[in-house]
C-alpha cells in the first residue's frame, strides 16, 4: 500500500513503524509541518501496561525508549502546608523529543520516509494520491476539518486555562501535585521528571483567577514569571521553561475534549488526538495514540479491506477510548471545581484526588500503599467519633444526626414493594425489613409512605394515615429494634401527577384499567399523555395535604420511627413544585426558585414542629431533571440544599431525575453521586449518595473522599438483605453485629474466607 501518514508525532510515528513491522514492502510517508527536532510538549507518561504493548509489537523501539524512562512510584500532594506522600503508583516518563528521536530513528531503520517542515493545504487532493491516508495531525487536525461533515467531531472547551512548562528542578522522587492560594485564587501544579535533568511544570488554574492575574494580557515571559514568584519554594530557585516560542503572547490554552462519531471517510482515518483526547492529567494521550496505532496497523492486516479493517478499529479502540475519555473527563472536572474541596482537610482532599478518575479504588489505593491508606481509614474514623486507632473501612464509621446515632454508614433505600392492603403494611413489610435490618445496615429507609389514600402512587402503596397503619408500621418498627442495631427512617410523600396507576411490575406509572382517583400537582399538567390531567392545587388544597403530611408525622413518631424523610423528588406532589418542567404557576408558588420552594419548604416546616427535636428529618430532592437548562441543573441543587439548610433540614438525599418523561439521564458506576459531591463540598450539608451504589469499594471511597455522609443502596439489598454483613466479610471486618442465632454461618462465612485468601496465590502459582 502507499501510505501517507499526516502528522510526525508518536502516533503516526508509530503506526508506520507497525505497518512496515508487518509488511515491509509499504510505501509509507510521514509528512510534518514543523521541524524533525520541534516538539511543543514536555514530558510523555506511559504506564507499564503500554510498555508491555509496546514491546509486543516491536521489542527493538520499546528497549530503546525503556534506556530513556525516568521511573517512580510516589505520588506527593502539596496542600495547607503539608506533604501527603502515598506510593506503588508506577509511573514512567520518558521527554517528548527523546521519544520523538527514537521513534524517527526507527522509522528509518524500517524505511519509512520522513518529511519534515512540509504543511498538506489539500487534503482531499492528497488522499487520491495514495491508498491510505493516516491522519495523525493532532489536536488542531486539518484533516478532520476539511472532512468535518463526515467525521462529525464534538469539540468541549474545559473550563480551566493551563500552560505547559519545563524546569531544571528535580521532581524525581515522586508525581508532584502542587496547590497554592493567592491573592487572587488558587493556582496548581503537576509536575514530573522525565529524564535526568528536566521535569515537566504544568500550571493550571481556573478561568477567574487568570482573569484577575490578567495572564492573557501577558507575555510568555510575564506570566512564567508570575508562576515562578507563586511556586518559588518549591522550585528552588530553578527557572521554568518555554519551548512554545512559536506562539506570540500567552501560551495558557483551555483544554478541548474531542470526540468523532466517525473516524474514518473514504481512505482517510483518523489516528490519535485529531479522533479523541484526553485530559493530560490522567497522562494517557500518548498511551491512546499508540495502542491505537497498533489496533490500526493490525486491522489493516488482518481484514479483507480497508473499509473492514477500518469500521473494525473503530469498533474496538472506541470502547477503549470512552472509558479512557470517561476517567478523564472525571479527572479534569475534578480539577474545574478543586475549589470546593479546599476546605477538607489534607488527608481527605489527598484521597479525593488519588480516587477522582474512578480508575483507582479504594480496595486498590490499599493494594498500592497500605500503611497510608490504613492511616487514612482511622483518620476518617476518628473523625466520625470512633476511638483513637480504629482502622476500619469507612463503611463501618458511627455517623450521628441530632440524637440518632448509626453504627455504620449504609443506608437501604427506599424500594417501593406494592404489597400493602388498603395502605396496610402486612407481614410481607415485616420480614422485607426485618431481614434488611438484621443484615447489617446502619438505617433502614422504608418504600414512600403515603400521607392519603389519593397520595398513593398505586393500590399496593403502603400508608401512614389511619390508626391500622400506625399500629402496623409500630409492630415492624418494634421488632427491629428489639432484634437489631439499625435505626428505621419513614420517608412520608405524595404521589401527585403520578398517582393511581398499577403495580410497579404491572407497567410503570401506567393508570388502572379502571377505579383511578383523582390526582393533584401543581400544575395541570399530566405525567405523560397517556396519564390524567391533574388538578393544579389550590390553596385550600395545599393546606389539606400540609395538614395531612403533618398527621402522618405524628403517627410516624408514635411508631417508634428514628427520622423521617419527606419525598421531594422524582416528580411526586412536592417535586412537581420544585421542578419547572411542572410547574407552571403564575402565583407565589411557582417561577423562581425561592417561589417554587415554597411549598416544600413549608411541609418541611409544619413537620419539624411535629417531629421531636432529638430526631433528624432528611428530604430526598431530584439533582438534575436530565432536560437540559430547562428543567434542574445541579447548580440549581446546590440552590435547593442551600433553601433546605437554612431551614433546619438535617441531611439531603441526593437522587436524580424521573421528573420527566423527556429526561436523557447518563448512567453509570456510582453516577449520581457527583451530585451529592456538589452539594456536600459546597454548603457544607450532610448528604446522602444514591444511584448504582453496589460494591463496598464505592461506598468507601463514596465516604472517605467526602462525597456523602451516608450511602444509599436499593437493587443491592434486594439481592441480598445481607449485603453490609457479607461485605464486611469480604473486607476481613470482625467489628459487625450478627443475629445471634446465625453465629454458626457467620463463622462458617468467616473460616471460607480465610482460606481463600490462603489458597489463591498457591492455586495461581
Amino acid at each position: 500500500m502507499k501510505i501517507a501518514c499526516l502528522g510526525g508525532g508518536p502516533a503516526g510515528l508509530y503506526f508506520a513503524i507497525s505497518m512496515k513491522l508487518r509488511d515491509p514492502g509499504h510505501d509509507i510517508t510521514v509528512i510534518e509541518r514543523n521541524k524533525a527536532d520541534d516538539t511543543f510538549g514536555w514530558g510523555v507518561v506511559l504506564s507499564s501496561e503500554t510498555l508491555s504493548n509496546l514491546a509486543a509489537n516491536d521489542p527493538v523501539s520499546a528497549d530503546a525508549i525503556r534506556e530513556h524512562f525516568a521511573y517512580w512510584d510516589d505520588i506527593a500532594v502539596h496542600f495547607k502546608q503539608t506533604e501527603t506522600v502515598s506510593t506503588g503508583h508506577g509511573f514512567c516518563g520518558i521527554g517528548r523529543k527523546t521519544l520523538l528521536m527514537l521513534l524517527q530513528n526507527r522509522a528509518r531503520e524500517l524505511g519509512v520516509t520522513l518529511q519534515f517542515e512540509t504543511s498538506v493545504e489539500d487534503i482531499a487532493a492528497l488522499a487520491q494520491d495514495y491508498d491510505l491516508v493516516v491522519a495523525a495531525d493532532g489536536l488542531n487536525s486539518r484533516a478532520r476539518s476539511t472532512f468535518a461533515t463526515h467525521f462529525k467531531p464534538e469539540v468541549d472547551t474545559r473550563k480551566c486555562k493551563f500552560v505547559w512548562l519545563g524546569t531544571r528542578q528535580k521532581f524525581d522522587n515522586a508525581f508532584t501535585f502542587i496547590f497554592e492560594e493567592t491573592e487572587h485564587g488558587w493556582l496548581w501544579a503537576h509536575a514530573y521528571q522525565f529524564d535526568a535533568d528536566t521535569a515537566t511544570f504544568i500550571v493550571e488554574c481556573s478561568q477567574e483567577t487568570w482573569d484577575k492575574f490578567g495572564f492573557g494580557a501577558m507575555s510568555q515571559q510575564e506570566s512564567i514569571a508570575v508562576c515562578e514568584r507563586i511556586f518559588a519554594k518549591y522550585l528552588d530557585g530553578h527557572a521554568l521553561m518555554t519551548n512554545a516560542n512559536h506562539i506570540r503572547g500567552s501560551a495558557w490554552i483551555s483544554f478541548p475534549r474531542v470526540l468523532c462519531e466517525k473516524w474514518s471517510h473514504d481512505n482517510v482515518v483518523l489516528l490519535g488526538d485529531a479522533a479523541a483526547t484526553a485530559h493530560f492529567s490522567i497522562g494517557s494521550g500518548t498511551k491512546l495514540a499508540l495502542e491505537s496505532a497498533i489496533a490500526l496497523a493490525n486491522y489493516l492486516h488482518t481484514e479483507k479491506s480497508v473499509q473492514d479493517a477500518f469500521a473494525k478499529y473503530e469498533d474496538e479502540r472506541r470502547l477503549q477510548v470512552l472509558r479512557l475519555q470517561s476517567a478523564a473527563r472525571n479527572s479534569l472536572e475534578w480539577f474545574e471545581e478543586v475549589e470546593r474541596y479546599f476546605d477538607l482537610d489534607p488527608v481527605q482532599f489527598n484521597y479525593s484526588l488519588l480516587t477522582r478518575s474512578q480508575r483507582i479504588s479504594h480496595e486498590n489505593l490499599r493494594l498500592r500503599d497500605r500503611t497510608w491508606l490504613g492511616s487514612a481509614e482511622a483518620w476518617f474514623q476518628e473523625k466520625s467519633g470512633a476511638k483513637r486507632g480504629t482502622q476500619r473501612a469507612p463503611m463501618f464509621a458511627p455517623f450521628k444526626l441530632r440524637d440518632m446515632a448509626l453504627k455504620n454508614r449504609i443506608v437501604v433505600s427506599p424500594m417501593a414493594q406494592y404489597k400493602a392492603v388498603d395502605g396496610t403494611p402486612g407481614d410481607w413489610h415485616l420480614v422485607h425489613y426485618g431481614e434488611r435490618a438484621k443484615g447489617g445496615a446502619g438505617l433502614v429507609t422504608i418504600e414512600m409512605t403515603c400521607v392519603s389514600p389519593e397520595g398513593r402512587i398505586t393500590p399496593g402503596c403502603t400508608g401512614m394515615y389511619t390508626p391500622e397503619h400506625e399500629a402496623a408500621w409500630k409492630r415492624i418498627v418494634d421488632f427491629i429494634h428489639a432484634e437489631t442495631e439499625a435505626k428505621i427512617s419513614c420517608q412520608l410523600g405524595h404521589s401527585g401527577a403520578k398517582g393511581s396507576t398499577r403495580l410497579g411490575w404491572e407497567g410503570t406509572d401506567v393508570p388502572l384499567p379502571d377505579g383511578n382517583w383523582p390526582v393533584l400537582s401543581a400544575s395541570d399538567l399530566p405525567w405523560s399523555a397517556d396519564n390524567q390531567i391533574p388538578t393544579a392545587m389550590s390553596r385550600a388544597d395545599m393546606d389539606r395535604v400540609r395538614d395531612q403530611f403533618v398527621a402522618s408525622a405524628e403517627m410516624a413518631d408514635r411508631a417508634g420511627f428514628d427520622m423521617l424523610e419527606i419525598h421531594a423528588a422524582h416528580g411526586y406532589l412536592l417535586s412537581s413544585f420544585i421542578t419547572p418542567v411542572m410547574n407552571n404557576r403564575t402565583d407565589a408558588y411557582g417561577g423562581s426558585l425561592e417561589n417554587r420552594m415554597r411549598y416544600p419548604l413549608e411541609i418541611f416546616r409544619a413537620v419539624r414542629l411535629v417531629w421531636p427535636s432529638g430526631k433528624p428529618i432528611s428530604m430526598r430532592i431530584s439533582a438534575n431533571d436530565w432536560v437540559g437548562e430547562k428543567g434542574i441543573t445541579p447548580q440549581d441543587a446546590v440552590d435547593i440544599a442551600r433553601l433546605l439548610q437554612e431551614a433546619g433540614v438535617d441531611i439531603c438525599d441526593v437522587s436524580a431525575g424521573q421528573t420527566s418523561i423527556d429526561a436523557k439521564p447518563v448512567y453509570g458506576r456510582m453516577f449520581q453521586t457527583p451530585f451529592s459531591d456538589r452539594i456536600r463540598n459546597e454548603t457544607g450539608m450532610a448528604t446522602m449518595a444514591v444511584g448504582n451504589i453496589y460494591e463496598p469499594d464505592h461506598a468507601n471511597s463514596i465516604l472517605l473522599a467526602g462525597r456523602a455522609d451516608l450511602v444509599c443502596l436499593a437493587r443491592p439489598h434486594l439481592a441480598d438483605p445481607y449485603w453490609t454483613l457479607h461485605a464486611a466479610v469480604a473486607l476481613g471486618d470482625k467489628g459487625v453485629a450478627w443475629p445471634k442465632p446465625y453465629y454458626p454461618g457467620r463463622d462458617q462465612m468467616y473460616r471460607l474466607a480465610e482460606r481463600a485468601e490462603v489458597i489463591a496465590p498457591i492455586e495461581g502459582a
